[in-house]
């Protein structure tokens, strides 16, 4: 067996060549049919979680502090009222996580103006659901990829998975020059509200929780159009001890939220902890960066990652506006607040990032040409 020298191993990566640079071709988010008003689904928590909660009404002003006007679902409001367990909930998500996959997959394209013939590579991110064959080869023959086109099926990153998706998706690109990387990130969370438990955590989860899923295109090696953004490092920092801040629990009846820890303490605590490694890695420094764009996990947590990054307070106004129009979409979410930022006419360097189950904070520098 050969081995490699120690210094080849630690030595620092050097620059990627100009051709490998990663282009986003397309960026498209796209919404769930049904749009959930949240003054009717608090009225419908009260019905669900009311008689059972002795603290209903304390609690249920996180239906407010939410800074949640609406949000989509994948189902109308009364499938939630229904009696479910792991066959309905499962089959919910095949049929529609398979349309949305497929229009989310059809509009990144169109965007890029590719054809699904043109990809060679699929990467799908999801957590909200089981799917064996998953959700990109269940929409393989609808949307007519090629029988060779490679598939990346990713699980469990949670509210992470579209900012680490994006790097995989990037490095991808980048090792096959030349080839078309399609990423897609889908979350039906509402499929996991569940009218059969009366956690506080199931209350945050119903207040919270929206679908949606968004598509990209990216190539290296000179495709596509040269004032596209350019994908750069992904970065991911992992806390040891923190497997209780987020995730799922696994019952007969489905997915149960874990929320054992608050959020934003720990965002004020670590984040900034968090973007040092990530300067550590790349070399970049706070000045060379002109937008932070955030997962929104909600209000409070954007206001604490404001603090923590020590930026001016409300700031973070794409991150906010995304939360009052869709909710709390997990891994898509932080890809709708980069489309919003783009279509803003931003110009320089930008760190996507959002926080997820592990418990992980991860990173994707990204650059539009252009003067800043």
């Amino acid at each position: 067996m050969r081995y490699l020298p120690v210094d080849a191993i630690t030595a620092k990566a050097k620059p990627l060549p100009e051709q490998a640079e990663v282009r986003l071709l397309g960026l498209t988010p796209v919404t769930a049919p049904f749009t959930l008003d949240q003054n009717d689904v608090m009225r419908r928590a009260r019905l669900m979680f009311g008689p059972r909660m002795t603290d209903f009404e304390r609690l249920a002003r996180v239906f407010e502090n939410t800074g949640i006007l609406t949000r989509q679902s994948v189902k109308p409001a009364d499938w939630y009222h229904q009696p479910c367990g792991w066959p309905e909930r499962t089959q919910a998500y095949l049929e529609t996580g398979t349309a949305l996959f497929e229009q989310a997959a059809r509009a990144a394209l169109d965007a890029a103006g590719l054809k699904p013939q043109d990809v060679d590579t699929i990467v799908t991110v999801s957590s909200t659901g089981i799917a064996t064959p998953s959700l990109e080869a269940q929409a393989f023959a609808a949307l007519g990829f090629r029988p060779e086109t490679k598939r990346v099926p990713v699980f469990g990153l949670g509210c992470a998975g579209g900012v680490s998706g994006l790097s995989l998706a990037a490095r991808l690109a980048r090792a096959e020059p030349g080839t078309v990387v399609l990423f897609v990130a889908i979350e039906l969370c509402t499929l996991a509200i569940r009218a059969d438990r009366a956690a506080k955590a199931d209350l945050v989860a119903t207040a919270l929780f929206g679908d949606g899923a968004v598509g990209a295109v990216l190539a290296a090696g000179g495709v596509g159009d040269a004032s596209a953004p350019i994908i750069g490092a992904g970065h991911e920092h992992t806390w040891p001890g923190t497997l209780d801040i987020m995730g799922w629990s696994v019952d007969p009846v489905g997915f149960g939220v874990i929320f054992d820890r608050a959020i934003p303490p720990f965002v004020h605590a670590e984040y900034r902890t968090a973007v040092e490694s990530l300067f550590k890695v790349t070399g970049l420094a706070w000045d060379d960066i002109d937008r932070f764009v955030c997962h929104p996990g909600g209000t409070k947590v954007v206001a604490a990652l404001e603090e923590a990054l020590q930026l001016e307070a409300g700031v973070l106004t794409a991150e906010r506006e995304v939360l009052r129009d869709h909710g709390n979409m997990s891994a898509p979410t932080a890809l709708f607040v980069l489309r919003k930022v783009l279509d803003s006419g931003f110009k320089g360097r930008a760190v996507l990032s959002a926080l997820g189950p592990g418990f992980t904070a991860s990173f994707v520098t990204l650059r539009v040409p252009g003067e800043a």
